[in-house]
């Protein structure tokens, strides 16, 4: 005799069946779509950066530090972008080892967002981005823990979606903080 108890059927010694093949197909679709909606919207975060720049026909030296440093975070986070395209490939493939690998990339982008120098008037900006890619790099840590786990035999299902919403949080989470920092880079 079999209970359903969570994600797994226990047999009478107690011992777990693993989930069906197409209970884990749709844990791993839902998965996928999550990290697929998170890039979408990580990449539209991304397009403000290109609007920061003062329109003086003239720029003092201010401005044109803050240009320069403008454009080394709008590079660094065009490649953070790519990173994550890559990061989303690879989850739509099912493929652990060139998530983390793609995960790893988008790291290094964000250590050398955090490693700009700033303009003194830019400082607080600077902070900001770094904050919200620090919350980036804990979401993609998340997924790539969460899709690991989802596709183990004995991953408890009924914790998917609390896990997801976490996962999503901090996603959220660190979003926010970088259209915080684009609006306050766009105000100086």
């Amino acid at each position: 005799m079999r209970a359903k108890v969570g994600a797994c059927e226990n047999d009478e010694d107690g011992g777990a069946t693993p989930l069906p093949s197409r209970m884990k197909g749709l844990a791993m679709k839902r998965l996928t779509m999550t990290v697929v909606a998170c890039a979408c919207a990580f990449a539209l975060a991304l397009g403000v950066l290109g609007g920061c720049s003062p329109n003086a026909a003239n720029p003092t030296d201010e401005q044109k530090e803050n240009r320069a440093y403008m454009s080394q975070v709008n590079s660094i986070m065009t490649q953070l972008g790519d990173d994550l395209d890559s990061f989303v490939d690879a989850v739509s493939r099912g493929d652990v080892v060139n998530m983390r690998t793609q995960a790893d990339n988008a790291y290094k982008e964000l250590d050398q967002l955090a490693n700009v120098e700033a303009p003194e008037p830019l400082a607080e900006v600077q902070k900001q981005y770094v904050d919200g890619t620090a919350k980036m790099r804990e979401a993609l840590d998340g997924y790539i823990t969460l899709y690991t786990e989802a596709s183990s035999e004995s991953f408890d299902q009924s914790t998917y979606d609390d896990r997801v919403a976490e996962v999503q949080k901090l996603y959220d989470e660190g979003v926010e903080m970088l259209k915080a920092a684009d609006e306050a880079a766009a105000s100086k």
